[in-house]
């Protein structure tokens, strides 16, 4: 089976990347790290700079597992590329960073995490980071 990680290059996303490593790890799983973005003319915050995918990389090659970082800059936004590899791997967990929201925040609908939470057929841990 396959652990499925959503990554962004913020403290939701290494959460995530950490919760994912900890679990394959533990559960002798493949690793795959997901960071997405439609691309575009706009600056998307969500995608990976070359200095970050380069350091996933190596905490990547840095551990014992069977593990792969894969970055998506097609067209597709983010909930979609997740979705198209939960359909087409083995997945066992999708995990997901959230970050704090303000009430105001959280009115507000259309949140990736959101989508994903409601659209995946997988297992979908969510969790936060210490800061």
């Amino acid at each position: 089976m396959t652990i499925l990680v959503a990554y962004v290059p913020r403290p939701e996303g290494q959460a995530a990347l950490d919760k994912g490593i900890e679990i394959a790890q533990r559960r002798n799983e493949r690793l795959v790290v997901v960071n997405a973005s439609p691309g575009g003319s706009k600056e998307d915050p969500s995608l990976a700079d070359v200095q970050d995918f380069e350091r996933v990389q190596q905490l990547l090659a840095n551990t014992s597992l069977n593990a792969e970082f894969k970055q998506y800059v097609r067209g597709k936004n983010a909930v979609e590329e997740i979705q198209n590899l939960v359909e087409s791997l083995p997945v066992s967990v999708l995990i997901i960073g959230l970050r704090k929201r303000s009430p105001v925040g959280k009115l507000i609908m259309g949140s990736v995490a959101q989508e994903l939470l409601l659209s995946v057929s997988c297992p979908v841990l969510a969790v936060k980071s210490a800061s």
